[in-house]
């Protein structure tokens, strides 16, 4: 069974966070993502940049579902903020 430290795990080999969480039930998961990466990205290109990190476990189905929340580190700290 996959284990969202898995998922973080991968996350963070291959795109620079600066926060990476990420919760699930071992088959659908969540994730919220912050990386200065992200700056200037549309919220599609930012999920696309991180479904190309995690392409070759989807692909292995390994990992089957996640929903992402991808932030600026700017836009977490609003967020945290308010």
């Amino acid at each position: 069974m996959l284990l969202p430290e898995q998922i973080e795990s991968w996350i963070r080999a291959g795109l620079e966070c600066e926060r990476v969480s990420v919760a699930g039930d071992g088959r659908h998961f969540e994730a919220l993502i912050v990386s200065p990466l992200f700056d200037g990205l549309s919220r599609v290109a930012r999920q696309q940049r991180v479904n190309a990190v995690l392409r070759e476990h989807f692909e292995s189905e390994a990992l089957h579902a996640l929903s992402m929340r991808c932030l600026t580190p700017e836009e977490f700290a609003a967020a945290s903020r308010g």
